[in-house]
């Protein structure tokens, strides 16, 4: 019976947030424009250089790392604006004080951050195949590896960034767009991890995204499917979720100590 009641009150917060989106259709087609306007330029920027280098669109490669890319902004934007939604409307407070729990109003966050995921990048992923002729579907299964993979950094991202908001207010909103791009460099997105200099690779080997580009690079240049980097970055997604989670619900409990609920607009 408590399980049912727990999933009532996801169902009830997803429901919220979808009623938000239906609400304001500029809202929907934002969420499809940035990851099509992005496959667009970056599809004719690979072109461009194309018969200069070969390798670097080989097998669609820069199209294909730009949308995969994509999915980690995505879900990290789409999960902490939901969160941030609460915030402008001042009404964290009132969420919780009614039943609802915080590994509640997690689940309600994470899956609406999948769905407008979903909604953001498929269609940019079906019109690279027209526009292009690259489609990031010929990767198979493993394509919903990196997918997953990136969706689990957006997502631990979320879980320190909602963490600091809950315990700081909006002064910390600007962290929202900081922290993705922070580790962008250390990724190796468009160039492979031997590109970067010895003190950059230490780092980027702690960085879950490292594994996704290398493991897809390997993929679509030399076709081979590298399950190690797969099995790495979901290793260090789950570490790192597991700490996002540790420091929201200490955030959490710190502001509910302090009365922060109630003002955390301010």
């Amino acid at each position: 019976m408590q399980s049912a009641s727990s999933f009532g009150r996801i169902a009830a917060l997803v429901l919220r947030y979808l009623y938000l989106l239906r609400s304001s259709w500029p809202r929907i087609i934002e969420i499809a424009y940035w990851p099509t306007m992005q496959m667009i330029i970056w599809g004719f920027v690979s072109q461009h250089f194309s018969s200069s280098s070969p390798e670097l669109t080989a097998g669609g490669i820069l199209i294909s790392v730009v949308l995969v890319w994509d999915c980690l902004f995505r879900s990290h934007i789409s999960y902490t604006l939901s969160f941030l939604e609460e915030l402008w409307s001042r009404n964290l407070g009132n969420l919780f004080v009614s039943p609802l729990r915080p590994r509640e109003l997690i689940a309600a966050l994470a899956t609406i951050s999948m769905m407008r995921t979903l909604i953001g990048m498929l269609p940019a992923a079906l019109l690279a195949i027209p526009f292009f002729g690259v489609s990031v579907f010929d990767m198979g299964l493993p394509l919903l590896g990196f997918f997953l993979n990136l969706v689990l950094t957006g997502w631990a991202i979320s879980q320190f960034v909602t963490g600091i908001l809950i315990r700081y207010g909006l002064g910390a909103e600007s962290l929202t767009w900081v922290l993705p791009f922070l580790i962008a460099p250390f990724s190796c997105i468009y160039y492979p991890l031997s590109t970067l200099p010895e003190w950059m690779q230490s780092i980027a080997v702690f960085i879950p995204t490292t594994y996704v580009f290398e493991g897809m690079r390997a993929l679509l240049v030399d076709g081979n499917f590298e399950t190690g980097l797969m099995v790495k970055g979901f290793t260090l997604n789950i570490i790192y979720l597991i700490f996002g989670l540790i420091a929201f619900f200490i955030s959490f409990q710190a502001a509910r100590r302090h009365g922060l609920l109630l003002q955390s607009g301010e």
